[in-house]
C-alpha cells in the first residue's frame, strides 16, 4: 500500500480502518498528513473507495458507536453534506487532530 505524498507533505498519524461506504466495509488504512486525509483500500479490487479529504472539505467531526457499544467510530461530515463514516481505534486521538487541522 503506497500513497504519493505531495511536496512538503508530512505523515502525522495512520492507523488500519474500516470505512463504512453505502452497504460495504471496506478494510484500509487511515492516513492523516499535514495537508490532507486519505483512506487506501488494503485490496486493488475495491480501490474506488479510496479518498482523499482536503481540511477545507470538512464541516464537522462528530463521534458514534459501532454495534450500539464500541466507542470506534469517527464520522467525518463533508461541506457537500456527505458522511464518512470509520471504525478506528483510538478515535478521540484522531477527532482532536483532525479539528486542528480544518
Amino acid at each position: 500500500m503506497v500513497v504519493d505524498l505531495k511536496a512538503n507533505e508530512l505523515v502525522l498519524k495512520a492507523g488500519d480502518s474500516n470505512y463504512y461506504a453505502e452497504e460495504k466495509n471496506v478494510d484500509g488504512k487511515l492516513i492523516l498528513t499535514n495537508q490532507r486525509v486519505y483512506f487506501k483500500t488494503k485490496e486493488d479490487q475495491y480501490s474506488e473507495f479510496n479518498l482523499e479529504i482536503l481540511p477545507n472539505q470538512i464541516r464537522e467531526i462528530l463521534y458514534f458507536n459501532t454495534m450500539k457499544i464500541f466507542p470506534n467510530g469517527l464520522n467525518i461530515i463533508l461541506k457537500e453534506g456527505k458522511e464518512l463514516k470509520f471504525k478506528i481505534w483510538k478515535r478521540n486521538s484522531w477527532g482532536k487532530v483532525l479539528n486542528k487541522i480544518y
